[in-house]
């Protein structure tokens, strides 16, 4: 098998779900016991211990690097610094910033896209160019905003070169973050904008305007959460004609919303 094909497996399984590495034969662990160490005559005195390797760089595995550390966040703070911290994506040696999450996780309605761009690069936030402001007016129109009530973030964290599509591999690094985050977050409703959120969150290879519009249902914890695949707003800038397909989904998510009793509020009291 080449290398390439090796990496491409990888990704698949990463894409599928798998989050954990086992060997070919079964150990049971409830029984193995520590092989004991011989004892010297002579002791010798044990050498200061060293500090620990950032797991990203101490292995030519970065997928591997990037499920490990994904999963040993337990918030979106520790999150959003195992990510800024991570150094084994090759999106993140090109890029300005990482580009984590905008908005309140609290109100549980989620929007996922596909990557940062020029302008989410330079800031550090998703979605403040013209596909930004249009997904504003868009979030507005169904009651939602981003500092108030709403949780906006990508598939893909760190820009890729002159905007161009992230290969598999470099996608694949991304989507343990991705699931962690979705987990972490806790959405009640999450809207995919665009076929490349469509096709990491949910693994489907249907174009955009087949899958739009349709409801699903993606695993948070012991929960289905509905999902919606929604046209992505940089598309609605080039096809403004589509704006009234948009305007559909919109709806029927906020008829979702409604029957969930969400957003809830950002602010809980006790």
């Amino acid at each position: 098998m080449q290398d390439k094909d090796a990496l491409a497996t990888l990704a698949w399984l990463v894409e599928a779900g798998a989050d954990e590495a086992a060997g070919e034969n079964p150990v049971n662990r409830l029984t193995a016991k520590p092989v004991a160490a011989a004892v010297s005559p002579n002791p010798v005195p044990l050498a200061p211990r060293a500090a620990p390797m950032n797991v990203a760089s101490s292995s030519g595995d970065p997928i591997g690097n990037a499920m490990a550390v994904a999963a040993a966040a337990t918030s979106l703070v520790e999150l959003k610094a195992a990510m800024e911290a991570f150094d084994a994506s090759a999106l993140k040696r090109t890029a300005t910033n990482t580009v984590f999450a905008d908005g309140t996780a609290a109100g549980r309605v989620m929007f996922i896209g596909e990557a940062p761009g020029r302008d989410e690069d330079r800031i550090g936030k998703p979605f403040v160019g013209r596909a930004g402001q249009l997904l504003d007016k868009m979030l507005a129109s169904i009651g939602l905003d981003r500092g108030r009530n709403c949780y906006i973030t990508n598939v893909i964290n760190w820009r890729p070169p002159d905007n161009r599509d992230p290969s598999p591999e470099e996608a694949a690094v991304c989507l343990p973050f991705l699931r962690r985050h979705i987990e972490l977050a806790n959405p009640g409703l999450i809207v995919l904008l665009g076929a490349v959120a469509a096709r990491h969150v949910m693994g489907n290879t249907e174009g955009i305007m087949k899958t739009r519009g349709r409801w699903m249902e993606y695993r948070v914890g012991n929960a289905m959460v509905p999902v919606m695949p929604a046209l992505h707003p940089a598309y609605l800038l080039r096809q403004p004609a589509h704006k009234r397909l948009a305007w559909r989904d919109l709806q029927a998510v906020a008829a979702r919303m409604e029957s969930l009793g969400l957003p809830e509020p950002a602010v809980r009291s006790n």
